[in-house]
């Protein structure tokens, strides 16, 4: 094929694509309807379409550049209380320990369930099966944080204010809507799968999709309102909810940018139009960003949503002992007892954040900093 039949592509990098992303974002490339694409600072490879990469089409869906943890994103909120509060071993051993009980990692017990709002009842899915999930895993995962990079971290800005930030997605709903629909997706070669966006069929992703969203935004709220009451029983300090920041990082919407309307898919990658607020995590164990979009259309109005993956979590696991990430986490209160299974996900295992605000300067500009204090992560 020849370059003249390559999708028009912008990169924001940190440190250069290795072969294998390269390779990965080529074929994206050379997809029918693929018109753009913005590869932004965080870009590591993942299945099929590779983290950190921004797509706009026409007339074409392809879940495969969504991913399957739909609507995954972040919710930052402030406490109206001193950072240094948790100085103390015992506070921090207080509200960590209250916080494995409030916010379950997996399932909840059907009986100590969260409900979710009541719109979300309303918004049917598009097949028997898929309903089927949500009155089942839907209801037992919502308001639970996951594991992997998924995480509940209390955090210190500059003026010591204590702030709290959440990132999860839409647990297991997300991936099995992704696998319904790819399946009845064309072939296009690649191993990428599409949807015409005007057909029955796409018009049913995206109602899911649609649903899957507002499903993990809500899950995220309600797990802030659980951080809170912990947060109010052992500090005796309030939640200011008209702080919020929230946004997701996993979606297909459509915008218009240069003119046209498009098609916009995010995977890993931040919706970041002039003056939408948004956040930015580092790692576990290092500083993290309240930013605002600058609204850059070469970048489809995007950004990093966060320091991205230097390491594969084989890779991390063989590199980082659990010496050395105990050593990376020094100042910040964890479950010790989870060492071993957190090492893969060290602050060593991301690239860094600084690099990355750097190399996308003119995507978003910080509005905030936040040190980490408190970190829950499930496994």
């Amino acid at each position: 094929m020849s370059e003249l039949s390559l999708a028009a592509m912008r990169t924001w990098l940190a440190a250069p694509m290795g072969q294998d992303v390269s390779e990965a974002i080529g074929r994206l490339r050379r997809a029918p309807d693929v018109q753009q694409i913005a590869v932004m600072p965080d870009v590591h490879l993942a299945e099929d379409v590779c983290i950190g990469v921004v797509v706009a089409t026409s007339t074409l869906i392809y879940p495969q550049a969504v991913g399957g943890d739909i609507g995954c994103g972040m919710l930052a909120v402030a406490f109206d209380v001193d950072a240094g509060r948790l100085d103390d071993p015992g506070t921090a051993g207080q509200v960590l320990a209250a916080l494995g009980r409030a916010v379950p990692a997996r399932r909840r017990n059907r009986r100590a369930a969260v409900a979710p709002p009541g719109d979300l009842d309303q918004m049917t899915l598009s097949d028997p099966s898929l309903e089927a999930m949500r009155r089942q895993d839907g209801i037992i995962e919502f308001a639970t944080l996951g594991s992997g990079n998924h995480f509940i971290e209390l955090q210190s800005d500059e003026d010591g204010r204590l702030w709290l930030m959440v990132h999860s997605g839409s647990r297991g709903m997300g991936p099995a809507i992704r696998k319904h629909h790819l399946s009845r997706g064309d072939d296009v070669g690649g191993a990428l799968r599409a949807l015409e966006a005007a057909s029955d069929q796409g018009a049913r992703y995206l109602g899911d999709v649609a649903w899957a969203r507002r499903f993990a935004d809500a899950s995220r709220r309600a797990m802030a309102g659980e951080v809170a009451t912990v947060v109010e029983a052992v500090l005796g300090a309030p939640v200011c909810w008209d702080t919020v920041i929230t946004t997701d990082h996993n979606h297909v919407s459509r915008e218009r940018h240069g003119g046209r309307d498009v098609w916009v898919h995010r995977k890993g990658a931040m919706p970041a139009s002039r003056g939408q607020a948004g956040v930015l995590p580092g790692s576990m164990g290092s500083a993290s960003y309240h930013v605002e979009g600058r609204g850059l259309d070469a970048a489809l109005c995007s950004s990093a949503h966060g320091a991205g993956r230097a390491l594969s979590r084989t890779a991390a696991r063989a590199k980082v002992t659990d010496r050395e990430f105990r050593r990376q986490m020094q100042g910040v209160w964890y479950d010790y007892r989870l060492s071993e299974q957190l090492r893969d996900e060290a602050p060593a295992a991301y690239k860094d954040i600084k690099a990355v605000l750097r190399a996308q300067s003119d995507l978003v500009k910080v509005t905030r900093a936040l040190q980490p204090v408190l970190n829950y992560k499930g496994v």
